[in-house]
């Protein structure tokens, strides 16, 4: 499953996040709210490619925001409200130039973001990856 191997991934590189602390410097700051992009980017789609799969009406042409309803409503993730703020944290990334913005990315990352992404991985690996089930 291959946005499930980016999305894996792209969380091990997420991780790296907490080898920084404030203050930042411009350039590490935007490599740090580039990481968390990243990542969501590949956890919606990988959520989407699992939902897809799984037959789930609605997941194949869904944006964002309705694969992570979708997502919510089947059980694949258990919190929608940290993941709608996750979604606003990643539209918000087109203003991380204001560096209030761009910290308050890094410090929500930190804080719960990458629990969620954990959550998401951990129910991805033992609810749909399984011997018998080919990619």
């Amino acid at each position: 499953m291959k946005k499930f191997e980016n999305f894996c991934n792209s969380l091990d590189n997420l991780k790296d996040i907490y080898k920084y602390n404030e203050p930042y410097d411009n350039v590490t700051l935007t490599g740090l709210v580039a990481l968390y992009s990243i990542c969501f980017e590949q956890s919606w789609k990988a959520m989407k490619e699992v939902l897809a799969y799984d037959g789930v009406a609605g997941a194949e042409t869904g944006s964002p925001r309705s694969i992570i309803k979708l997502a919510y409503s089947v059980g694949l993730i258990n919190n929608d409200k940290v993941w709608l703020d996750a979604l606003v944290s990643r539209n918000n990334v087109a203003h991380s130039y204001n560096k209030d913005i761009a910290i308050d990315i890094v410090r929500n990352t930190k804080a719960k973001y990458v629990d969620m992404f954990d959550a998401l991985k951990i129910n991805i690996e033992k609810e749909y990856i399984k011997e018998s089930f080919v990619w």
